[in-house]
């Protein structure tokens, strides 16, 4: 411990460590460097000194997030500015250059929430509206997507949907969902005729047919999950100008469209299978966020 040590001498120490002991990828170990440079700046501009590694306390190294954000970091990176320098402090503990770790201390921003993309409804009018139903790939393609909108499914729970889970006379379908948990979810109108057209002629998809799953592929067995992504994606690309363009925006439109026409949030978390209500919240932030937007576009004092 009797060693001294300043800040760029112990940097260095570190990427040659992570370089050569620890074999971190060379992106990586750029990642690092590019951070803990940075950090070394910030102490420049602050204190005007190359300080001596002991003499680094927590309350100097809290203000370099502040420093990041006002050169126009966003929250993910500075994520990961702060957590190579909590990495090349405990590093410094563990090869004993320091005796105490003033990064332990240091909280790490809380990861920004996206949020979901989700369909307009005449986007979703229009995706629908794509499918040539008097084909039996395309009458299938249309049910999968009615079926996914109508009752927000994940992709996987509507390819693994089993004839005998539908009961299309009471309007609901039986849905094993993650961790094999199990709901009732109601199914629409249109939802149900775009099943009982698929269902007249699904046996014309192929030459086998699984008596079990509804969608089925050519090989007569349960519809291939990248083919189902390809077809939405596609259909989807069309009508939309989002940059997801994925089954599960279906799901996202169905939850957002629900809440913006007043659905009870218990409700529709129970229907999407969420195992906690802060998990549907994330639908209630977009639907404020297109207030907000529709606000700015038309108040005249906005």
């Amino acid at each position: 411990m009797g060693v001294k040590m300043n800040l760029q001498e112990a940097i260095n120490k570190f990427l040659d460590y992570c370089e050569t002991e620890k074999s971190f990828s060379a992106k990586t170990v750029e990642s690092y460097k590019t951070a803990l440079e940075q950090f070394e700046s910030y102490f420049f501009s602050q204190y005007g000194e190359n300080p001596d590694i002991k003499m680094i306390e927590s309350d100097d190294i809290k203000p370099f997030l502040g420093w990041m954000h006002d050169k126009g970091l966003k929250r993910n990176s500075l994520r990961m500015k702060i957590a190579a320098v909590k990495s090349f402090f405990k590093y410094c503990k563990k090869k004993d250059l320091i005796t105490l770790n003033p990064g332990s201390t240091v909280t790490t921003p809380k990861k920004e929430k996206r949020l979901p993309s989700f369909l307009l409804k005449n986007e979703v009018e229009k995706m629908l509206d794509g499918f040539d139903t008097t084909t039996p790939e395309g009458a299938r393609n249309n049910a999968l997507v009615e079926l996914i909108y109508s009752s927000g499914l994940r992709i996987s729970e509507a390819l693994n949907l089993k004839i005998a889970e539908l009961d299309l006379r009471s309007g609901t379908i039986k849905i094993l969902g993650k961790g094999n948990k199990q709901r009732i979810v109601p199914i629409g109108e249109k939802a149900i005729k775009a099943i009982e057209l698929y269902q007249n002629i699904r046996s014309q998809v192929s030459e086998k047919i699984s008596r079990d799953y509804l969608f089925i592929g050519k090989s007569g067995k349960r519809l291939d999950a990248s083919v189902a992504y390809r077809i939405i994606n596609r259909k989807m690309g069309l009508v939309s100008e989002s940059k997801q363009k994925s089954p599960h925006v279906l799901r996202h439109s169905f939850a957002t469209h629900l809440l913006d026409n007043g659905a009870d949030i218990r409700s529709v978390s129970e229907m999407l299978g969420h195992a906690s209500l802060s998990t549907t919240q994330i639908y209630t932030h977009l639907s404020v966020e297109k207030l907000k937007e529709s606000y700015k576009k038309a108040h005249p004092k906005a």
